[in-house]
């Protein structure tokens, strides 16, 4: 889905959909970083006929860990409660130094 010279945004395979790293908008705050990365995800979700209740596993990467907290207020309010993912949060230089927080997911289609 969405391919580019050097990478796709989403590649199904089988069953499965992987997600490229997703970023919020350079300049904004953790929260509101947080909502625009979820908002790419659930559209990317629903291009590939699946939505978030599916997903088998995130990985966040936060720029700052000091952001944990208010990333994960987001997060909680999102995430489907009755289909939590596996999930993984650490902090890592991201790709430019306006970007807080990038989240991969991998989900069932």
């Amino acid at each position: 889905m969405q391919p580019g010279a050097r990478m796709s945004e989403a590649v199904i395979h089988g069953n499965t959909v992987y997600l490229a790293g997703q970023v919020g908008e350079p300049g904004d705050d953790i929260t509101a970083q947080t909502k625009t990365t979820l908002a790419e995800i659930d559209a990317l979700l629903a291009q590939a006929g699946t939505d978030k209740s599916k997903i088998l596993m995130a990985t966040i990467w936060l720029a700052d860990i000091a952001d944990f907290e208010a990333m994960n207020a987001v997060w909680d309010a999102w995430v489907d409660k009755a289909n939590p993912p596996a999930r993984a949060t650490s902090e890592g230089k991201l790709a430019s130094p306006e970007y807080l927080v990038e989240i991969i997911v991998v989900a069932a289609v």
